[in-house]
């Protein structure tokens, strides 16, 4: 429990705030309100010359008998008394605990004049100025008259400032230092200088937007009266015909058929159809027309042919199955004594980027080995592999007369006429009774399927969803019927007076499941009230759903073009999640055009980044000669190798003076390339250093990994970076380590170094004689941070690592992160304690011979409980803070299960090996107990919470095992 008080300057003063009568009893005390950071609110008597101390000793004597008079437990259902206290908590998400002083440095730029000086946490940058100006013209006598508003506050060896009429304390630089007791060192740069940049960066993005083509456009040819017709007026029913197939490469006696279904984002709009078998090598024949039964008039927009094409065999021949087919990495289907493998997959837009139907004869060539049926969610563009099978598909004629589909002014025009129609005047409105069921059925997550009764009631309620639960928008896209263009229309239309979302909310609306065009262009705008620092939050998952984008020239993409171009630090991350994804044949066309726009509309960013590249290049080059090296050489001589490699001139020309990747505010300005290395682990990850030139900044560690895929790793890290901010936003803070991680290209990236930190097996490796005794010393911990703490520095890393503890014990618990053994978990010095490498999550838990070796729902052993409890046994105090530390950040992370579901989902498309169907995304449903109240959510928690210290030692066992292998290998 901490107080902040505004200290008065003398008793007198104290004594004068109770001179009125009213407020001081007859035996002299004074009536004080205390709110607990529990939400209690305690009246409490004190004598009017109490000391802070007397206060605080007397609260913690009723908080250990948990009073309940006189208590008034500050909770209300009253929505605006809630947004009223979430706002209050957000205004102070960095509340001001601090030291009464600090002390930082302030190097002059170009000049070799540093001075420190100790300033109030209080005080605002403009005032920091003032103090060192006013020092150097002490030291140097005067010179030009300078005042501190032509000066701007630079955090040394970042490209970062501190300006604002805010209190140092506010600056999460500030913070960071005071947390892990750093000096912060400044540089004073000119105004003018940041002046200049500013307005150069905004011409750059001004030219950007409003370029226009440097060549005048041809003149147009005279317009040719032509004919179009829109769809709506088309009620024949919708058909192609399905010519050939090529390149099936099956035995001339295997015969093939072809599966095709109508879709708009997962919903089947109609009965999907077979062809007739027909026999060939490489060539199939059908010239057979396929017709669905949909009219034409009812095709949605964005609705979407997918093709899946199956070779058929006899099961008594299936052991001499044809050279293109591997039956056991296939689902086959078995019928009248035959069984279908798949063979081959593709999509097509039934529209094309225009909205024109498509017509005439298309070559569709497809992908292989995907071991289902048809594919909906699979890209609608095609590899381009000349031995890729072919199918030979052609759409009705209709060039004299093209169909498109209707534009939105048309829409409206549908949707007004069948609103004042005689059968569109039946109330869509509902007593309680039914909004009591709806609302039940809109608080369900989105995993949650609905049932046709349940969709039915939604659609006729939909105004009453528009006007109380517009979070419903989601669950209502699913109850409409796409495949009838009645209430398509109706839909366009209400969309347009539908209340904008929370962006976090509207977020869903990207995911596979809402492909229409206006849906996600609400979507976008929905986005649009997204500051930078949020919309880089959620950039990872923005870039995967552009996946699902069919045409080039989106919302979406247009929108993060627009905000990359204003935002170089966004621009920098949607270059490289584009970058390291370019070269995966289904998005290479898309993400290629959209970084092509970025660099073109960027110039001048091109610079930095074309460094990037170039260093990276640099680093992948070098990892593969120690690769190559690593089997002749001993350690100290491929480490030889590595550091002339360094010194050449080209590598350090390469790796010098550039931003990071990882960060676009810190300079990785010099390479010691005495500290650099390479790691043991099979892939020969690069140990660089960075020792800066600026003053007073400390070495920079970045890892550069080649031959792993980082993408898991970069989501994981990212969730928990979300689960830090809800806790803050909650007032809670415990002090997660989220290091930067991002993949740069195929199977290769950077990770962020954590200085001052060891894992917990090299800390009990160190302390013991044993190794196989190492995993059981439970003192070895604690006596570690006692090495590197000592009196209130103790205290506080104690508290550090208690608070750091919770915080990853719930949420590796709620990503169902596996393989944690001791070489995965950190501790740094200062107590903070963190966990690396998520290679497996959502309760991918690593087995042996077919046994599960981690059996606890998360890391706790009795080590980590021995410093919790201080070294002291008995110490039940701490352990139950502790304790409630957990379940309190369980508890606001279930509040936002929903948002947790949503961000997986959106990476569905990442191909990510342990995150590929809906059905991996069910261990976050369980986790967060989304079906139940949260009275059973909070049990469920406890039971998981007691069984992590009941099996504990079987953590222990794991980590035995673990720590005796890596010290055989040294």
């Amino acid at each position: 429990m901490c107080f902040n008080f505004m200290m008065p300057s003398a008793m007198a003063d104290i004594l004068d705030i109770w001179a009125v009568d009213s407020q001081i009893a007859s035996d002299g005390s004074v009536s004080v309100g205390f709110p607990l950071p529990t939400g209690i609110y305690i009246q409490l008597d004190v004598p009017r010359e109490a000391t802070i101390s007397y206060i605080k000793q007397m609260l913690w004597k009723l908080c250990d008998v948990r009073p309940f008079l006189p208590v008034l437990k500050l909770v209300t259902k009253d929505p605006e008394v809630n947004e009223f206290r979430r706002k209050c908590v957000n205004s102070q998400t960095y509340p001001p605990e601090h030291e009464p002083s600090l002390i930082v440095a302030v190097h002059f730029e170009n000049s070799q004049d540093v001075f420190s000086f100790q300033v109030s946490p209080d005080m605002n940058p403009i005032k920091i100025n003032e103090l060192a100006i006013q020092k150097r013209l002490t030291v140097h006598g005067r010179e030009d008259e300078a005042s501190p508003y032509d000066y701007v506050l630079q955090v040394s060896g970042r490209v970062e400032y501190v300006f604002g009429d805010h209190p140092l304390i506010q600056f999460q630089y500030i913070r960071n230092c005071v947390m892990n007791r750093t000096l912060p060192h400044f540089i004073l740069v000119e105004c003018c200088k940041i002046k200049k940049m500013y307005e150069q960066e905004m011409i750059a993005i001004e030219a950007a937007i409003s370029r226009n083509s440097s060549n005048p456009p041809l003149p147009l040819p005279p317009k040719k009266t032509r004919v179009i017709s829109h769809v709506w007026d088309n009620n024949n029913p919708f058909q192609i015909v399905l010519v050939k197939g090529n390149k099936l490469n099956t035995e001339e006696t295997v015969k093939a058929h072809v599966r095709a279904g109508l879709f708009h984002g997962t919903e089947l709009l109609c009965k999907a159809i077979v062809s007739s078998e027909t026999s060939g090598k490489n060539d199939h024949i059908w010239n057979e027309p396929l017709e669905f039964d949909i009219n034409i008039c009812d095709l949605p927009r964005m609705a979407r042919l997918c093709f899946a094409v199956y070779a058929v065999l006899d099961k008594v021949k299936t052991k001499k199955s044809t050279k293109a087919i591997n039956p056991s990495k296939y689902q086959t289907i078995r019928k009248a004594g035959k069984v279908h493998y798949p063979v081959a997959w593709v999509n097509t837009m039934v529209f094309d980027f225009k909205g024109q139907l498509r017509s005439g004869d298309v070559i569709l060539h497809s992908w292989s080995s995907f071991p289902e049926s048809v594919n909906p969610m699979g890209t609608f563009r095609q590899p381009y592999t000349e031995n890729a099978t072919a199918l030979h598909i052609k759409f009705p004629e209709n060039k004299k007369h093209p169909y498109y589909y209707p534009p939105f002014d048309k829409i409206i025009e549908k949707a007004a006429e069948i609103a004042s129609s005689d059968s569109a005047n039946v109330s869509s409105r509902g007593g309680k009774k039914f909004l009591a069921v709806l609302k039940e059925i809109l608080d369900r997550d989105p995993l949650s399927q609905l049932c046709e009764n349940e969709m039915d009631l939604i659609w006729t309620l939909r105004q009453d969803c528009r006007e109380n639960f517009p979070q419903s928008l989601p669950k209502l896209l699913l109850s409409i019927k796409w495949n009838k263009l009645e209430d398509v229309a109706q839909l366009q239309a209400l969309l347009q007076i539908w209340p904008k979302l929370p962006p976090r909310e509207a977020l869903e609306l990207l995911d596979f499941n809402y492909p229409d065009q206006y849906v996600r262009e609400y979507a976008v705008s929905c986005l649009r009230q997204m500051s930078d620092e949020e919309l880089s939050q959620y950039l990872l998952q923005l870039v995967q759903v552009l996946k699902y984008e069919p045409f080039l020239d989106c919302a979406l993409s247009r929108f993060l073009l627009e905000r990359a171009l204003a935002n170089r630090r966004i621009g920098q991350f949607l270059f490289w999640h584009l970058r390291s994804e370019v070269h995966i044949p289904a998005v290479s066309v898309q993400f290629g055009v959209i970084l092509e726009a970025y660099c073109r509309g960027s110039v001048g960013h091109m610079k930095v980044l074309s460094k990037q590249v170039e260093a990276l290049n640099k680093l992948k080059t070098l990892n593969s000669l120690i690769k190559l090296n690593a089997m002749k050489l001993n350690r100290a001589k491929g480490k030889e190798a590595m550091h002339t490699c360094l010194k050449q001139n080209a590598y350090r020309e390469a790796l010098s003076d550039l931003q990071s990747p990882l960060n676009p505010c810190v300079i990785l300005s010099e390479l010691y390339v005495e500290k650099c290395k390479y790691m043991d682990s099979k892939m020969k990850p690069l140990w660089l250093v960075y020792s800066n030139k600026v003053f007073g900044e400390d070495s920079v560690g970045v890892i550069f990994k080649n031959g792993d895929d980082l993408r898991q790793d970069m989501l994981t890290l990212q969730m928990l970076r979300l689960m830090d901010l809800l806790w803050k936003e909650a007032g809670l803070d415990l002090r997660m380590l989220p290091y930067g991680c991002l993949a740069t290209g195929d199977r290769s990236g950077l990770i962020e170094v954590v200085s001052t930190s060891e894992t917990i097996a090299d800390i009990q490796l160190n302390s013991s004689n044993v190794a196989a005794a190492a995993a059981f010393n439970k003192d070895a911990l604690l006596n570690w941070l006692k090495e590197y703490n000592s009196g209130d520095d103790l205290d506080r890393a104690i508290e550090e690592f208690t608070l750091s503890c919770a915080g990853y014990c719930v949420a590796s618990y709620v990503l169902g992160i596996g393989d944690r053994h001791s070489d995965n978990i950190m501790v740094k010095k200062t107590g903070q304690l963190f966990h690396i490498d998520f290679g497996h999550i959502l309760g991918n838990f690593k087995s042996k011979f077919g046994i599960k070796r981690e059996r606890v729902p998360f890391i706790l052993t009795y080590d980590f409980i021995h410093v919790i409890q201080q070294g002291k046994t008995g110490n039940t105090e701490k352990f139950g803070r502790f304790r409630q530390c957990c379940e309190d950040a369980y508890l606001i992370l279930r509040r936002h299960g929903n948002l947790f579901i949503t961000l997986f989902a959106l990476m569905l498309t990442a191909g990510l090996p342990e995150l590929t169907s809906v059905k991996d995304i069910q261990y976050l449903k369980d986790s967060l107990a989304l079906g139940k109240s949260e009275e059973e959510a909070l049990k469920q928690f406890k039971q998981k919470f007691d069984e992590a210290l009941r099996e504990s030692w079987t953590t222990k066992v794991n980590w035995m095992a673990h720590t005796v292998r890596k010290d055989y290998r040294s």
